[in-house]
């Protein structure tokens, strides 16, 4: 073996259909850093709802967060399962894709004023996204073995850091000095930015349908192979629902990962609301907020490393401690050196305490019904979020303390990795690879 043959394998990147999956985590990335979290966001309050009152555009921007999600999490699961069913993963998230890149493009034209179409827009770029993703993730275990997964996974969250990273500095650069660039003004930079992200998300899209096969068909005991995909499709809803007991373990972590990454989405959220709310600017912030991208490339990939060395379910359990002591050294931080920190220190664990999330569940569950369980997995990873910022603002409205608010993550953490510690993975892999045993591949 190669230097450069084994250096790519120790980063999960030794097949060509392997590199193909990750780079969808590079295209779609640009969406997340882009368009939810960096630009478009101050783009819908100063500039698309700049007509409203600043109270009534953050809560119409927060409706329209929150009903995309709701969409995704009536669709993905049904879809999943008829996806399934009639091996149409990479059709669906194609669908999903061309949806998504489709309203990111119109992004292009949204003008002042314009907060309905705004909104409207965004509802429908996070249904592709988010969508997409459930079917992006759902192939994991078809391309990456067992003992590859956690390796693969973390490549994906690694590579997806870089590229998502590369073109928010890109698109920051225009948005600060658009005449450097030959642009009119910050709005038509801050608009062709989100031009730019459609067309990055789809050009890096197609190395994932040209280079990943779709997974054969897979029919059950009891199903046949020309029965309506749709009626097949529901009736592996509820089969699922009535499965919880076989997998057990496997749901098992779902609650887990519900509760601990509510504590990361957390801190993720709140950090530049608790920066502000002890004296930094948002010029003070920004700068850490694009380290955390580029930083969590190395130490996501070294996650995966260190997963093949002690074992996936410690590897979560340190970044859980991680992230523990960042509750607690962020209840001290002062200065803007102490942000910088701490936005290192959770650049360390961010990208690798959700990539061997996602890895671990790929292999508890029977990958004939992959899609199906994954869309499960981005539901509990998007509705997480929910319950602490709201834990956050009442610590805060009840104690006038933003410092004993972000201690109070630390339940999150203490709770997700109790219920994790029940969590017996090689009896979850079990049950996933019997379930299988019992299927009839159709082609």
């Amino acid at each position: 073996m190669s230097r450069r043959s084994g250096l790519l394998e120790r980063l999960g990147l030794h097949r060509p259909e392997l590199r193909a999956w990750v780079m969808y985590d590079w295209a779609n990335s640009a969406f997340m850093t882009t368009v939810i979290t960096a630009v478009f966001p101050v783009f819908f309050e100063k500039e698309a709802a700049a007509l409203l009152h600043p109270a009534v555009a953050l809560s119409r921007f927060g409706y329209a967060s929150t009903l995309a999600i709701l969409i995704v999490a009536v669709l993905t699961p049904v879809l999943g399962a008829i996806a399934d069913y009639s091996a149409l993963k990479k059709k669906m998230l194609g669908a999903f894709l061309a949806v998504g890149i489709a309203a990111t493009a119109g992004m292009y034209f949204i003008q002042r004023g314009q907060w309905l179409l705004a909104a409207t827009l965004f509802v429908v770029g996070n249904i592709g996204a988010f969508g997409s993703m459930a079917f992006y993730d759902s192939l994991l275990p078809h391309v990456a073995r067992e003992d590859e997964a956690d390796r693969v996974s973390s490549a994906g969250y690694a590579i997806g850091y870089l590229g998502g990273g590369l073109l928010l500095v890109l698109n920051l650069a225009w948005i600060v000095q658009p005449q450097a660039w030959g642009l009119a003004d910050a709005g038509q930079a801050t608009r062709l930015s989100f031009l730019s992200v459609a067309v990055w998300w789809l050009l890096f899209s197609i190395p994932i349908f040209r280079g990943v096969p779709e997974p054969p068909r897979a029919i059950e005991a009891d199903e046949q192979a020309r029965q309506n995909p749709v009626a097949v499709g529901f009736k592996r809803m509820r089969e699922t629902f009535g499965e919880l007991r076989t997998f057990r373990q496997a749901f098992l972590l779902l609650g887990a990962f519900a509760i601990y990454n509510d504590g990361i989405n957390t801190i993720i959220r709140m950090a530049t609301i608790y920066g502000s709310q002890v004296g930094l600017s948002a010029t003070d912030m920004m700068p850490a907020i694009v380290l955390v991208q580029f930083l969590g490339v190395p130490f996501t990939f070294l996650f995966g490393a260190m997963a093949s060395r002690v074992g996936t379910k410690r590897a979560v359990f340190l970044s859980l401690v991680v992230y523990t002591g960042i509750s607690v050294l962020g209840f001290f931080m002062r200065t803007r050196l102490h942000f910088y920190a701490l936005a290192c220190l959770v650049a360390t664990v961010q990208g690798g305490s959700q990539a061997l999330s996602r890895s671990m569940f790929a292999t508890m569950i029977p990958r004939h019904k992959s899609s199906q369980f994954f869309a499960f997995f981005g539901i509990f990873e998007k509705f997480t979020g929910v319950l602490g910022p709201a834990i956050f603002a009442s610590v805060v409205a009840t104690t006038g303390s933003a410092r004993l608010a972000i201690l109070s993550i630390i339940g999150f953490f203490v709770a997700g990795g109790l219920l994790l510690a029940f969590v017996h993975v090689a009896e979850g892999q079990r049950a996933a690879r019997e379930a299988e045993a019992r299927v009839h591949i159709v082609g």
